[in-house]
């Protein structure tokens, strides 16, 4: 399993998972639900308790994805198979977006379970 964290203008929104069997959840972090002035990430996946569930990458996280010829040197530049749309979000989505959304991989401290936004992407 793959984990990231969802960022709504640098604040932690939600959490974005790669299960092992190749399927994909979403879920909202519980302060973001609590604070009725945040809003919902994405039309498609409103802010509500419920995690989403989608046997492949949704739609608003696959859209942030570079393609043609700048998807291949990313790849090529950071060993990461072209189909591998998560690996290629971690990498891509991490600082540059045109939006109020970016994505950071999980790292979780193995010695004390806290996690920790990995700024080193």
């Amino acid at each position: 399993m793959r984990k990231a964290i969802v960022f709504y203008k640098k604040e932690p929104a939600g959490e974005l998972y790669q299960l092992d069997d190749g399927s994909f959840v979403f879920k909202y972090c519980a302060d973001w639900l609590l604070d009725s002035s945040k809003p919902g990430i994405s039309l498609t996946l409103r802010k509500k308790q419920q995690e989403f569930r989608s046997d492949s990458l949704f739609p608003f996280f696959y859209h942030m994805l570079p393609e043609g010829s700048n998807k291949r040197i990313i790849c090529h530049q950071h060993r990461i198979d072209e189909d591998d749309a998560f690996g290629l979000l971690l990498i891509t989505a991490a600082h540059d977006t045109i939006g109020a959304v970016t994505i950071a991989r999980d790292k979780t401290d193995e010695r004390d379970g806290t996690i920790a936004r990995d700024e080193t992407l």
